[in-house]
């Protein structure tokens, strides 16, 4: 059996995802939880966590620590642990830097459970998978200036939200989120956040 742990911090799908990995016969749904410290915090209770085998299959974006981060800290709980990261959030950036975290899937939450399983299989055998399409516009878009907290704003930014309401989307206070907004309007060269998005956008890096 393939040890599987699950963090989302949406309560209905993580649900629903445990319920069809469930069904795989090869596949034993270990925990799934909310949050990339309760994630780290189930992989260090599990007594075969410490096996590489173990496949942690984390959503990119959390309150508190982020996926990439989560994936970070079971490579150095586990070295070679097997991380892959599904996302609604597929950006050039976010998958450049999920890779040289040493995450070994990186795919939409478009993918079917049926190919969601095969991947956890290929990264539970050592394998890796990238979604050819996510690995196409990382490609063409080239190497993003922005962070991926920047991106991360300047992405909420896109539809005219206040800073009130990016800073909850972001998970994140309102003094940070102006300082982001403001890096990025700077290393973009603009005068305000909608002109940011739209210049990151175009550039592919949103």
């Amino acid at each position: 059996m393939i040890p599987v742990f699950l963090a989302d911090d949406e309560t209905l799908i993580r649900v629903a995802l445990a319920t069809m990995l469930g069904l795989e016969a090869d596949i034993e749904v270990a925990d799934h939880v909310g949050s990339g410290e309760e994630l780290v915090a189930a992989w260090r209770r599990r007594g075969d966590a410490g096996d590489p085998a173990a496949v942690a299959v984390i959503d990119l974006q959390l309150p508190g620590i982020d996926g990439i981060e989560t994936s970070a800290q079971l490579q150095r709980l586990t070295p070679g642990a097997g991380t892959l990261i599904v996302t609604s959030h597929g950006r050039p950036g976010y998958l450049k830097r999920a890779l040289a975290a040493g995450v070994r899937g990186f795919l939409p939450k478009t993918t079917s459970a049926a190919t969601l399983a095969e991947v956890i299989r290929t990264v539970h055998r050592g394998g890796r998978y990238v979604d050819p399409e996510l690995a196409a516009e990382a490609i063409s878009a080239g190497d993003t200036v922005l962070t991926a907290r920047e991106a991360d704003v300047l992405e909420f930014a896109a539809d005219g939200s206040s800073v009130e309401d990016i800073a909850r989307r972001a998970h994140l206070t309102q003094g940070t989120t102006r300082n982001y907004l403001s890096s990025a309007m700077a290393k973009l060269g603009v005068s305000n956040r909608y002109e940011a998005a739209l210049k990151a956008r175009e550039k592919g890096w949103i």
